[in-house]
């Protein structure tokens, strides 16, 4: 299968929905995708939804349920769905294949997967599909994925892009800033007397992604506008990978910030950031209003 005129396209390249991906773009880079589900409660009432949303409109409904009192409960992707996802992909003739999945510290999807996989080869033995945990989740699996889709199409193989988003993953930055810290408490990242103080004083978190892939509590500012710009006085420590140098903000409905973030970064070092909408998976447990900014560094992260 050729890629234009030039480059043979090696392999494939599949995610589940925890890349933070819009349905156009997954359209756009032909990404085998699989969708996780999420639970609304609502009032004692529960309904069931794939995280697979095609409109704006539906990010911006799904975080203003969470304002209105609705709880969103998540749960990992079940290895029924992983085997009819790679068992598709096998069927369409797929030889060779990438998958990214969250971070191992977050959830041991990759192990489901890996398994899922050996399944599927039992019935496509020419099925060879490597999976990657990323270390990350959001816009950080998201950026892995784009890196994979970029490899792919400039004809690198599935061994050298394996290989490549495995030597990147951990040089992966992120800043990300919770409007609350009561739904961190609710993931156990905090301490009920904590979010309640915390919240009372108007303490914004900021979390980072260890080298293990953990996500922990870095610093702490009064106010969302202090702690971007605590965040964004961060990013000096740090150098741009010149092949993928694009810096991303995810934010869970809070626009005016994003851009209030987006235009401090662009004053102070002159790039300008490109803002997305997060997904309600990992928003389930950021909440809404919450924002973060990423990208890829030369560096390992510090902690």
């Amino acid at each position: 299968m050729k890629k234009g005129n030039i480059n043979m396209i090696n392999f494939d390249v599949s995610s589940d929905s925890t890349c933070d991906l819009y349905a156009q773009e997954i359209k756009d880079m032909n990404i085998h995708f699989v969708p996780l589900c999420f639970t609304i409660d609502k009032n004692g009432e529960l309904n069931e939804y794939y995280d697979n949303f095609s409109d704006y409109q539906q990010y911006v409904d799904y975080y203003n349920q969470l304002r209105s009192g609705a709880v969103s409960k998540t749960s990992m992707l079940n290895y029924a769905a992983h085997l009819e996802h790679f068992t598709k992909m096998a069927q369409a003739g797929v030889k060779n294949a990438i998958h990214f999945t969250i971070s191992y510290a977050l959830s041991p999807t990759v192990d489901v997967a890996r398994k899922a996989v050996k399944e599927v080869q039992e019935t496509y033995p020419d099925f060879n599909c490597l999976c990657v945990e990323s270390h990350t989740t959001t816009i950080g699996q998201g950026m892995l994925v784009r890196i994979a889709c970029d490899m792919r199409d400039k004809g690198k193989t599935l061994q050298e892009t394996f290989d490549y988003v495995e030597s990147v993953k951990s040089k992966i930055q992120h800043f990300i800033i919770a409007d609350s810290l009561m739904y961190l408490k609710r993931g156990g990242r905090v301490g009920s007397a904590k979010a309640i103080v915390g919240t009372l004083l108007n303490v914004k978190p900021i979390l980072v992604f260890t080298k293990e892939g953990r996500l922990e509590m870095y610093k702490k500012a009064s106010g969302m506008k202090t702690a971007i710009k605590t965040a964004i006085d961060e990013f000096p420590n740090y150098t741009l990978n010149k092949d993928y140098p694009t810096i991303w903000i995810v934010h869970t409905d809070n626009q005016p910030m994003a851009e209030f973030l987006s235009k401090s970064f662009e004053e102070k070092y002159g790039i300008k950031p490109v803002i997305r909408i997060m997904g309600p998976i990992i928003g389930s447990h950021v909440g809404p209003g919450s924002l973060a900014y990423a990208f890829v560094s030369n560096e390992e992260r510090p902690i």
